[in-house]
């Protein structure tokens, strides 16, 4: 299926003051009972009132229970802690709709910290000379002319000391347009696998458990840094994957697809929508939980802008038939 038009969020008053606003309110009401309940005391008239909130129909009881299986984890019993500050500072005088957004939002970092869905900020970030946020792009002329491109989330330590050209990409990927020089071999070490050029267009994106390498232009030569004697030289169009115990088969692909994400895009064909909101994921600052795993069977074709992730989403998960909810802090569930 041909997706291509953007789902837009609905706006109100609320929205205005800075409040997040919902497409569904009984997503919206189960949060806000949810919070009040873990404000102790709970009193008999709050308890009969929830009770009767939740009685006027099957969707207030299954959205609730909903929540409270999902967020059973450690990490939301701390975030909650933020929920009961935010009642406690509406006491002292604060307007309990500030506190509350304001809580919330607390409690989804805590929820983002335990890493549920999003690329974790590592250590190795502190020896970054360049590097780029969530959902950021950013271009660096390196100091022997050669242009790198950063995609979302990346981080990059550079040696052009004594005649040397090594990048050292620390999170994410990055691409390379490598300026001619045959006297010195520019050389790009990954998590797993090292490329070296000396005049060439390649990107390099660093995984969790491989490193994958497209060449665009020129060739380039990819070994692994556990085994240093084998590797592959690349052709233009050409993919290969390093992991710690061996380099993939070289496959062909479109660099101008794969690659779109340096024009501020992202296109797919044909590809496994649970695939795709992986990739989206990547871009976007909030989180997003797939609880539904029926979407690993349907298959998606599109081309989205980057800047809009929460509109591609939308747009994918309504042609698909699925829910979407989004709560506080950029938290998008998809059931």
């Amino acid at each position: 299926m041909r997706i291509d038009r953007v789902a837009r969020g609905k706006k109100d008053e609320a929205a205005r003051e800075g409040e997040f606003v919902y497409d569904d309110p009984i997503v919206d009401e189960a949060l806000e009972w949810f919070a009040r309940l873990r404000d102790e005391p709970v009193d008999a008239a709050t308890r009969a009132a929830f009770e009767r909130w939740r009685s006027r129909g099957p969707r207030h009881a299954r959205e609730y229970r909903e929540l409270e299986a999902m967020w059973g984890s450690a990490a939301f019993q701390r975030a909650t802690e933020s929920l009961r500050e935010g009642r406690q500072e509406a006491r002292r005088g604060a307007p309990w709709r500030q506190a509350r957004r304001l809580a919330l939002g607390a409690a989804a970092v805590v929820m983002l910290v335990a890493g549920a869905s999003l690329y974790p900020v590592s250590l190795s970030l502190w020896d970054a000379d360049y590097s780029t946020e969530t959902g950021d792009r950013r271009t660096v002329r390196l100091p022997d002319g050669s242009t790198m491109i950063l995609d979302t989330a990346s981080a990059v330590a550079i040696d052009f000391g004594r005649g040397r050209r090594q990048v050292k990409l620390l999170e994410g990927e990055a691409f390379f347009d490598v300026k001619h020089d045959p006297e010195h071999p520019f050389r790009v070490v990954g998590r797993f696998g090292e490329m070296q050029v000396r005049g060439t267009a390649f990107s390099v994106r660093a995984g969790d458990d491989a490193d994958r390498v497209i060449l665009e232009r020129g060739r380039v030569d990819v070994g692994r840094l556990s085994r240093r004697d084998e590797r592959v030289d690349l052709a233009p169009g050409e993919m290969v994957v390093a992991t710690k115990d061996a380099l993939s088969a070289v496959t062909r692909v479109d660099p101008g697809r794969e690659l779109a994400w340096r024009d501020g895009r992202i296109i797919f064909e044909n590809r496994p929508l649970s695939h795709v909101l992986k990739e989206l994921r990547r871009y976007y600052k909030g989180a997003v939980f797939v609880m539904d795993h029926r979407i690993d069977r349907l298959l998606v074709t599109g081309d989205y802008r980057l800047e809009d992730i929460e509109g591609a989403i939308r747009t994918l998960t309504d042609a698909a038939g699925v829910t979407i909810s989004r709560l506080p802090g950029g938290i998008i569930i998809i059931r």
